[in-house]
């Protein structure tokens, strides 16, 4: 049948459907599927749509007889013009359907911003393409797009992606319009702002962050990734260092309200003067001291062995990040005296020593030189700190 092409692999029935279907074609066809699914009663069933050039109201009842046979039907690569048509009977809403992605090439384009995961591309003046290079990249867009909704209504000022592409080459990307948007780490480095500005500017989009108490349920909780961070270091502490970091950590009060996960200067954008941030994946919910674990890793922790590593990841060299470190400070326990910032910070070490160190180990730092020395100055930093220390929280 020339309508019709299927795979079955993996627990998984993939059909093809090509070209039109209608009343001409739609009992051949009917047969065929059902048939199929007959054959094939525990298999998940797939609908490759990238060849269906139409469908007719013979077609769609082809399609609901098949979805009533195996609960677990979804349809994929659907082109715009078919999609419409299922959108307008209402199909959208009683099947999974996925519309055709289209593809783009990101070579040649500026890269503004780089993670565990991808790369964040400027397009053209107007668009970003934020791209997710691994096997899991579409539930991780999914996942993103949602948290950006959830951050969006609440108030906090973020980009919400308007389209998911593939990527020429591999990898899927999310698509963002930001016209003639700039990244605070540029502007610092064509020095169109300050470390003052920026640290000011930074510093109100955090505290809005701060301020968005959530559903825990609709986020990941900070806490419990932090407990099992911790756990994870029984054997590489010294025993007193350990229990004492384990309760630290347990008596952080449980709290509900947001926290970015990864602020730093590459992930927020200026546009319209206004800040807006642009890396949504890591929102969870918890107490700001690991939040400021993580700004504090970002400028001086991941640098504190090899002063060059904030360079290569922010652009900015490690005095800068320390200056603006330091500002954000100030301006966020707004007069705090200095006694206070410098306890804030020790606090904020010891947890991003904690997810460094874990980190470095689980890299298979201790089987080289570089990832050794990264480990034993961790170490240090934890067992200096963590005695001095009665609480977490500030």
């Amino acid at each position: 049948m020339d309508n019709l092409e299927c795979l079955v692999k993996d627990g998984e029935l993939s059909i093809k459907l090509k070209g039109h279907i209608d009343s001409n074609n739609a009992p051949q066809i009917e047969e065929k599927l059902l048939s199929l699914c007959d054959q094939n009663p525990d298999c998940k069933i797939v609908i490759d749509c990238e060849g269906l050039k139409y469908i007719s109201s013979a077609g769609l009842r082809v399609i609901l007889k098949l979805k009533k046979k195996n609960s677990e039907t979804v349809l994929i690569n659907v082109s715009s013009d078919v999609y419409e048509i299922f959108d307008m009977t209402g199909f959208t809403q009683m099947l999974d359907v996925r519309k055709a992605f289209k593809t783009i090439s990101v070579k040649g384009c500026e890269v503004i911003g780089s993670g565990a995961n991808g790369k964040v591309y400027r397009i053209d003046n107007e668009t970003i393409v934020k791209t997710f290079m691994d096997a899991n990249a579409l539930q991780d867009i999914e996942r993103e797009r949602q948290l950006a909704r959830t951050a969006f209504v609440l108030g906090v000022p973020t980009a919400i992606s308007y389209d998911v592409v593939k990527i020429e080459g591999g990898g899927y990307g999310s698509v963002y319009e930001l016209l003639k948007a700039t990244n605070f780490a540029s502007m610092l480095v064509k020095k169109e702002k300050s470390i003052d500005e920026l640290a000011k500017m930074s510093v109100e989009l955090l505290k809005t962050i701060h301020s968005k108490e959530v559903d825990p349920a609709s986020m990941p909780s900070m806490k419990e990734r932090a407990l099992d961070w911790v756990a994870f270091l029984k054997d590489y502490l010294d025993k007193d260092v350990y229990e004492k970091l384990f309760k630290l950590v347990s008596d952080i009060p449980e709290d509900n309200h947001m926290i970015h996960g990864d602020f730093h200067l590459k992930n927020i954008m200026f546009q319209d003067g206004e800040a807006l941030l642009i890396d949504m994946d890591t929102i969870c919910h918890g107490n700001p001291i690991f939040e400021f674990s993580f700004i504090y890793n970002a400028y001086l922790g991941f640098s504190d062995v090899d002063h060059n590593v904030v360079k290569d990841f922010i652009g900015i060299t490690y005095e800068q990040a320390g200056e603006y470190w330091k500002k954000l400070l100030q301006y966020y326990f707004e007069g705090k005296d200095d006694s206070y910032l410098e306890t804030v910070q020790e606090k904020a070490m010891v947890m991003g020593f904690v997810r460094l160190l874990r980190r470095e180990i689980r890299r298979d730092g201790l089987n080289s030189e570089s990832g050794r020395k990264f480990i034993e100055n961790a170490k240090r930093h934890i067992s200096e700190l963590v005695p001095k220390l009665d609480t977490l929280v500030f």
